[in-house]
């Protein structure tokens, strides 16, 4: 069916009742629709409003930028990957498939990628993507003024790392050349078994020079942006909502079912399932939207979906501020979290407890080393070989997470477990998304919720994240015999040997330096009505493109 579908042609109080006629939302169920929704659907009543998107998304946040350059969490990357489209795209079950390339060769030594561009695509404004695009984007990303946490993915292309840190000026030396305005040929320092994968990421699309060249750092507003992906930015109105509409220039246009689509930011879980119940939401996926005290009802429904994918919660440590730059206070701290009470008594989802940064068998099988677990005595004699026999002369500390109510109730589980285990006092601070993400940055924390979902199949997509320099990396911690490791696995290319020395870096990262604390695996939460909303599937990177949805 077409973008305007049988179910958007409905009168509005059909639509209403057609929700709250559900046995879940009735007046004697456990859910209660908040007074402060309820007066905001009715102050929204009296102000003229455009037509209902065909799909209407609400997550967690308002992204921290669309910049495909800069975005770093989920909640900015699925808006940015509506507008801009790499070389390969994700399919709805998270697999790479040729985008703006139709097609590519490979070298019999598999450095070497030579992809060629589709005729006809074109930029939103109507000109022409060219290979001579990546080639500027793609220098763009590397250079450090731009200020791209995910600059270093690029490392594996020849020269590039040499070209970021400053060893190397001339851009002509990196392996990335357009041959001509279709052909791009692209050279890596080692064979990359998921280098078709990371060709499907946000980082590398292209971006317009000529826009940002143009409109400096406004080239994102919706009056100056300019696309290559599935959809338009229409409209941004900031705390509010994001609305795409589909791009008529793109590739593939006529498999794009959903003509607009509205992004809502809604932090409060209530809330959102409320909006999802009358009809004002179509979809959900974040792992927050899961009120605690609804969760075993909402695993009941037809419309809670779930499903295993790659990603980790966990716990970052400034181990650049005392008391954590000693490891055994680490160590202690991460001895004294109980994983499995955790998932059974606030997640439970049936999320497996984590002991590894990395999930099992990611890449090809790739069985992490379990660090440490749960011991009370362990715990307290390591704390008291540090200086502080049962939290005595320990300083007060500070433990950041966001405002979901899963965050807050973890937060609060975290701060008894250490208090009564370790003796010591944990401060709670709840941040907004931005200011969250800007303190992990400057290190102005001590302790950190934090969670990471793979990029791309592959243990690296983990372990990446903790070498020197890394963007994402957050934690100031900095090991030349880690960093040794992980470089090491790079160009190994027997899978055995590769994932033997992830297992080495592993150890040091969440044992014997414990700068991290892996607590659970995610299981990945969506909400939405499958008799009717199609192209929503679980996949392992958690990526659900709205180009690939449409209504029954």
């Amino acid at each position: 069916m077409n973008a305007e579908s049988v179910r958007s042609k409905l009168p509005s109080h059909q639509r209403q009742r057609e929700f709250t006629d559900s046995p879940f939302f009735s007046v004697s169920a456990p859910l209660r629709v908040p007074v402060s929704v309820l007066c905001a659907i009715s102050l929204a009543a009296c102000v003229p409003e455009k037509p209902r998107a065909d799909l209407i998304f609400i997550q967690s946040a308002e992204p921290e930028t669309i910049d495909p350059a800069l975005a770093s969490d989920q909640v900015s990357m699925r808006i940015a990957t509506s507008l801009f489209e790499g070389l390969c795209r994700v399919t709805a079950d998270g697999k790479p498939e040729p985008a703006m390339a139709e097609r590519w060769d490979i070298s019999a030594d598999r450095k070497t990628y030579t992809f060629h561009l589709r005729s006809g695509t074109t930029w939103s404004d109507g000109s022409a993507v060219t290979a001579r695009d990546f080639v500027e984007s793609w220098k763009r990303i590397l250079t450090p003024e731009t200020g791209a946490d995910y600059a270093n993915l690029m490392f594996i292309i020849r020269g590039a790392r040499a070209f970021f840190e400053g060893q190397e000026k001339d851009f002509s030396k990196v392996g990335v050349t357009a041959l001509n305005e279709k052909t791009l040929r692209v050279e890596l320092e080692n064979p990359t078994p998921y280098f078709i994968d990371l060709c499907s990421f946000v980082t590398l699309t292209p971006v317009s020079l000529k826009s940002i060249r143009q409109h400096d750092t406004a080239w994102i507003k919706p009056q100056n942006i300019v696309t290559n992906g599935a959809y338009l930015l229409e409209d941004w109105k900031l705390d509010d909502h994001i609305r795409l509409k589909k791009n008529p220039h793109y590739w593939d246009a006529s498999n794009v079912k959903m003509q607009t689509v509205e992004v809502k930011p809604v932090q409060d879980a209530n809330t959102a399932l409320s909006y999802f119940h009358t009809g004002q939401c179509d979809l959900m996926m974040d792992k927050g939207m899961v009120p605690p005290s609804l969760t075993q009802k909402l695993k009941q429904q037809p419309w809670f979906h779930t499903g295993p994918f790659l990603g980790t919660w966990f716990i970052r440590i400034n181990v650049t501020r005392p008391p954590f730059n000693d490891p055994r206070v680490r160590q202690a701290f991460a001895l004294a979290v109980n994983k499995q009470r955790i998932v059974d008594k606030i997640t439970q989802l049936g999320e497996p407890v984590a002991d590894s940064m990395t999930p099992p068998g990611a890449g090809q099988n790739y069985q992490p080393p379990i660090g440490l677990t749960y011991d009370i005595n362990k715990a307290r004699e390591l704390l008291s070989q540090a200086g502080f026999p049962g939290g005595k002369g320990f300083p007060r500390i500070e433990y950041l997470y966001i405002p979901l109510p899963i965050e807050r109730s973890i937060a609060i589980e975290l701060q008894s477990m250490w208090q009564d285990t370790l003796g010591v006092t944990v401060n709670l601070t709840k941040q907004e998304q931005k200011v969250w993400l800007k303190s992990m940055r400057e290190l102005d924390y001590h302790l950190c919720r934090s969670s990471w979902v793979g990029d791309y199949n592959d243990p690296s997509t983990f372990l990446d994240l903790f070498t020197q320099g890394n963007g994402q990396n957050r934690t100031g911690y900095a090991s030349g015999t880690y960093d040794g490791f992980i470089a090491a696995a790079a160009s190994e290319a027997d899978t055995q040997r590769r994932n033997g020395l992830f297992q080495q870096a592993e150890t040091l990262l969440t044992t014997t330096d414990a700068a991290v604390i892996p607590v659970y695996f995610y299981v990945g939460v969506q909400f939405y009505r499958s008799d009717r909303l199609i192209g929503v599937q679980g996949n392992l990177i958690d990526d659900h493109p709205f180009r690939c949805m449409s209504w029954k």
